[in-house]
């Protein structure tokens, strides 16, 4: 988990917000092609280590899972980071190839499938926020409550920023999706390290 979320936090910086106007979007791709398949290409690897982390904790029968909430929340991250990586691998070949070629057609069609299957995103910053959550009561919590609350938000934020930005057009709600992403990698790497310290993780 810990170096999922320093890979994430390094794909938020580069990836940043996402235009509502696809044509646009096409742009920035196009003229950050090469940045734009390596932010990919890494968001992969994160997320692929996300999905390990889900299932190691899964499978580990921790205070981490002993509630209902924490257990399905564990899922949720890693189903949806399963979900999202395929996200991550269209962007970094075919999205860019088609950006690059100006293809408009092909591009719109690739960018809707990556929206779509980005949404697996939305429902991993759920899950974080209900894990940060539970970890704001626990009494072996690997970060401190005050981390945790913030965390909580922060992944609040990340859920109801994607919808806004990606399904309304408001541009506010990516730029909101980015910076609350942003804090939430930061809780994660914080609480993927307190758990290695942690003999009762």
């Amino acid at each position: 988990m810990a170096i999922a979320s320093v890979l994430l936090a390094g794909v938020l910086i580069g990836h940043g917000p996402i235009h509502p106007d696809v044509s646009r979007q096409l742009e920035v791709i196009a003229e950050g092609s090469v940045r734009w398949a390596i932010v990919h290409w890494a968001a992969a690897a994160a997320l692929s280590l996300f999905a390990i982390t889900g299932l190691i904790v899964l499978t580990a029968r921790s205070r981490l899972t002993q509630e209902w909430w924490t257990l399905s929340a564990w899922g949720v991250i890693t189903v949806g980071a399963l979900w999202t990586m395929t996200t991550a691998v269209a962007e970094a070949t075919v999205v860019t190839d088609a950006a690059v070629a100006r293809d408009i057609g092909r591009f719109e069609a690739w960018w809707a499938f990556s929206e779509g299957k980005a949404t697996g995103f939305m429902f991993l910053a759920l899950a974080v926020a209900v894990i940060a959550g539970n970890e704001a009561i626990s009494a072996r919590a690997a970060t401190p409550a005050w981390a945790s609350w913030i965390a909580m938000l922060a992944g609040t934020g990340s859920f109801l920023g994607w919808p806004l930005g990606m399904w309304f057009g408001i541009y506010l709600g990516s730029i909101l999706w980015v910076l609350s992403s942003l804090m939430m990698s930061a809780w994660t790497l914080w609480f993927g390290l307190g758990l290695m310290k942690s003999k009762s993780g």
